[in-house]
């Protein structure tokens, strides 16, 4: 394939690894329309459980399984970046060697 298939995939993977550093610091940019949703409502329930003066503790369980969930999904796209372009290089070294192999020399 083209080395620029090879730069776009490598820029890809660029951003998702930092999509997922983001997340594991608890930032909630990276996260997609439900995680955020979801974390707004856990938080958002806890709010109103610590103003009665209850403990917030399932809020904060939901949060922190939003963002397990947030994190497993990124490191999934991680690997399938880094799987396609694998198989991108390695399509290119075979095409490589076969015009390297069908020459006169």
């Amino acid at each position: 394939m083209r080395n620029a298939d090879i730069r776009r995939l490598d820029r890809a993977i660029q951003a998702t690894a930092r999509k997922l550093e983001a997340v594991r610091r608890g930032e909630w940019w990276p996260l997609n329309g439900s995680e955020r949703r979801a974390m707004a409502r856990a938080l958002a329930g806890g709010a109103y459980k610590v103003a009665r003066g209850r403990s917030a503790g399932r809020a904060d369980e939901r949060m922190d399984a939003t963002g397990n969930a947030a994190e497993m999904r990124l490191n999934a796209e991680l690997t399938a970046l880094h799987g396609e372009r694998q198989r991108l290089i390695t399509e290119a070294a075979r095409t490589k060697a076969a015009k390297k192999s069908s020459g006169w020399f």
